[in-house]
Formats: structure tokens, sequence, C-alpha cells
């Protein structure tokens, strides 16, 4: 039997302006389009037409403290990438959503919905909320801890699930003959009584294409790789080096195994950022010029969001004051936080290195090369057991994404490493995903 090679997955993950920090204030850049869907249309066409497996929008429901000096603001994901449906056809549609700051019903109603306008694309990408100051946004005098948050979104998760399933595939009759529009028996109440939700069911509209929308997470601590592995089918995470990527990858794929799952239907799929250029210097040159155009203060706002530590005043050519900073904390569980921890120990930059280290993607992998040599990065991390894909950030956009497609890409096709064209026409189909069966009907065949 003929076997596929195996192959990448890349989405685009779309940021306004792109990645960088100071994306917005670097030549080519139109910051007045941050909130122009035309120009997330055009994007996400770019992408279709490169044959991408999605395109991805993170989300959250504050604003952040750093307004002042960076792009940072949030539309609302759903209502962006139903926008965008209206102009694609076979491209991926992942939304980042709350697990903390939804409900589960009004959730479930949004993607199946989503899925339904998309003809099968949606994807969930369930985050917990790490940013405290959503809470006073809802209502909520203090934001719940790490813990707490994870075992409310297992049972969030748990509930959605349920409610996607509760019609049947075939519970849709539509026979005029009859007269028969659904076929009740096949329409289930879930009838859910939790810790945290108490949610009767079913859901007001027929099961979706994929059956459930693709489940994406993105978190990478303890608690989330625990939660990855239980749930997720595509995973984002940040990464360094290939040997960190490595162990993640491994640990997850490890962890699904025991509980069951079959690792091959999970995609680890690691940020990138990357600088390109025609010869090294040009890229190193192209690198520089955006990093000039941060503003410290507000890289400084940044770092005092991952590591807990204000460094306003410190001389920013001296060393991070790594004393300063409590890994036996709260804070110690977070992905990020250890990341930067991490570059600090590893490689003892100044402030302004560090900053600057960030700027360009938040602790995600910063390439700087030429074509050859990302296309090179790419392949050594997936065929060496760090990576299912990327997550493909533009530093700037549209210029760094053009970059990317016309370079990168078909170095990657050349060496049989990425699609041609779509083989299929929902993101599971493009991830290889199986499309899951309704619970309720696989329980009925049980008993039957």
């Amino acid at each position: 039997m003929f076997v596929a090679a195996r192959q990448l997955a890349l989405n685009l993950f779309i940021y306004p302006a792109g990645h960088h920090e100071a994306a917005w204030r670097f030549r080519g850049s139109d910051p007045a389009r941050v909130l122009d869907i035309s120009f997330y249309q055009a994007l996400a066409q770019r992408a279709e037409a490169a044959k991408f497996d999605a395109i991805f929008f993170a989300d959250g429901p504050s604003l952040p403290e750093n307004i002042r000096y960076s792009s940072r603001v949030r539309f609302e994901p759903l209502t962006w990438l139903s926008a965008i449906a209206a102009v694609t056809q076979k491209i991926g549609l992942i939304a980042t959503a709350s697990t903390t700051y939804n409900q589960p019903y009004n959730l479930a109603r949004l993607f199946a919905s989503l899925d339904h306008l998309s003809q099968g694309r949606a994807g969930w990408n369930i985050v917990t909320t790490s940013d405290s100051g959503a809470a006073q946004n809802f209502g909520l005098s203090e934001h719940p801890p790490h813990g707490e948050r994870y075992e409310t979104a297992r049972e969030f998760v748990d509930v959605v699930t349920k409610l996607w399933d509760s019609w049947e595939d075939d519970a849709l009759v539509a026979d005029q003959d009859s007269g028969v529009f659904a076929d009740s028996d096949k329409v289930h109440r879930i009838d859910h009584v939790g810790k945290h939700y108490r949610v009767r069911g079913p859901l007001n509209t027929a099961r979706s294409p994929q059956g459930r929308p693709v489940y994406v997470q993105a978190g990478s601590s303890e608690d989330g790789r625990g939660f990855a592995a239980q749930f997720a089918e595509a995973i984002f995470t940040a990464h360094q080096t290939v040997e960190s990527a490595r162990a993640f990858y491994a640990d997850i794929k490890t962890r699904a195994r025991q509980l069951g799952r079959n690792p091959d239907h999970i995609r680890v799929l690691p940020g990138i950022s990357p600088f390109i250029g025609s010869t090294q210097g040009e890229a190193d040159r192209l690198e520089a010029e955006i990093d000039d155009l941060i503003q410290p203060a507000a890289s400084l706002e940044q770092l005092k969001r991952m590591i807990g530590v204000d460094l306003t005043g410190y001389d920013l050519d001296g060393p991070v004051p790594r004393h300063l900073i409590n890994t036996g904390g709260a804070s110690g569980v977070a992905s990020r936080f250890k990341l930067v921890v991490d570059i600090v120990d590893r490689e003892h930059p100044t402030i302004r290195q560090l900053i600057k280290r960030l700027a360009g993607a938040r602790g995600h992998w910063v390439l700087t090369g030429t074509p050859d040599k990302v296309a090179d990065s790419i392949q050594t991390w997936f065929e060496t057991g760090a990576a299912d894909g990327f997550n493909v950030m533009p530093p700037w956009l549209p210029g760094g994404f053009d970059a990317f497609v016309d370079e990168v890409l078909p170095l990657l096709r050349k060496r049989g490493l990425f699609r041609e064209d779509y083989t299929g026409s929902t993101l599971r189909e493009h991830y290889g995903l199986p499309r899951p069966a309704s619970g309720y009907a696989l329980a009925a065949r049980k008993i039957a």
C-alpha cells in the first residue's frame, strides 16, 4: 500500500502589522490598516494561494498595557474570520477563545456557526487567559489562579464537546415528503451537571461539517501539557532551541499515547518568525533596522509581564539582574516565564539584548538568514522530531510574509516537504486528522 510522505503543516499567524514589536513603524507597513478587514482578507487569500493549512488569530479579553507604543488592538476573531471565510474556499480558520471568560454554550454555538459558514474550516485555539487584567472586565475581583483555570477549562471543553456531539450526523432529515425535519431521537440533551457548569443542551444547530472544529491549544506549562495531551489536535508552542522543541514534542506524544490517544493525530507547531535576506548580512541588517525602532519603555513593560520584574531605570547595557527573578513563585509555572529565564541562564544577555530578542516574536523562535538557511532549519526541526510544522509569524506585514512565500516555500516544495495543492477542503483534512463520530452515536451503537 502506498503511504504518502509526511509533510509540513504551515499556518499563517496574523498579528496586527506583524509580530515584531516595532512592525507598525517599519518601512512598507501601513498601521492605519490594522482595523481594515480587506487587509486581512488579502493576507488570507495570499496564504490560501500558497496552500497554507490555516490562518490563526490570537486574542485576549483586555487591552495590553503597552498600547502607547505598540500595535496591540484586539478585534473579535470569530467576526473577523467570518468575513475572511466569505472570500476564501479552502484555508483553515483558527480563532482564540478563552475558557475563563466565556460560557460553554455560547462558545459552542459560535464555533459551530463558523464551521458551517466556512464548510468545515474552523479551529478553536483553547486558552485559559494569562492576563490578570481581564478579570476586572468581567466583574471579578481577581484573576483565577493557574491551576484553577485549567481545572475549569477541562470541564468547559467537556461541555462544548458534548454540545457539538448533541446532534448525531444523520439527525437532520429535512424530508419534505414525510414532513420530518429532524430525527428527534438523534438530538440529545446533554444534561451536564459539574463543579463549574450546569448545561442542559442540546445545541440549537445541527452537527457541523467537521463533526467538531479542530481543538488547538497553546500552553506549554505542566498543566498546559497535560491539557494538550488530553484534548489538543494541534499545539502551538514556543521554543528557542531544537533541543527544547524535541523534548517538548516527545513529551506531548508520550503523554497522549499514555492516555490512549493516537499521537499521530496531534500536530505540534512551534512558532517561527523569519528575517529573510539574499545574504546573511542583508538579513542581519534587516533585523537590526527594525530592532532600532523599538521603544524601550514598551519592551520593558512586556518583559515585566513575562518575568514579574520591573527593570525600568536599570542600565540597558548592563546584565539582566538574575537574582531578582523569583523562579519559585506562581509565575514559575508559566511556559513563557520559563522560556525567558532559560534565555537569561543560557546566554547571559544584557537587558537591551534581551528586550530586542523578545521584541521579535514575544519569545518565539526568531530565525535570521538566507532562504536556504531558513528552509534548512525548518527541515531539521521537522525531520528530527521537533515539529510537525510551524506557525509562520512574519516580523512585519505584508512584506515579511511575502518573502517567506516567494523565497522559502519553493525550496520546501522542491524538497518534497510541503504540498503543491490541497487534497481536501476541511481543516481536519489539511492536518490529516480523522473526523470524530458523535459520542452519543457511539454510545447508541454499543447499546445496540
